[in-house]
């Protein structure tokens, strides 16, 4: 085996675990899971931290 022949091996293991990783963020059932995540930046907090004041 030459390095081109393990450098090959290598970009198909990683362009297979992109496609695994695009494939699981979007699908239908993580969108309930994703949609809430996305939403956490705009949600309020209930309890000041300490040293804040409303």
């Amino acid at each position: 085996m030459d390095s081109g022949f393990i450098s090959g091996i290598v970009t198909v293991i990683f362009i297979v675990v992109f496609i695994g990783i695009v494939w699981w963020a979007f699908s239908k059932g993580n969108k309930p899971r994703f949609d809430d995540a996305g939403r956490l930046p705009f949600e309020e907090d209930d309890a000041p931290k300490n040293g804040d004041k409303k």
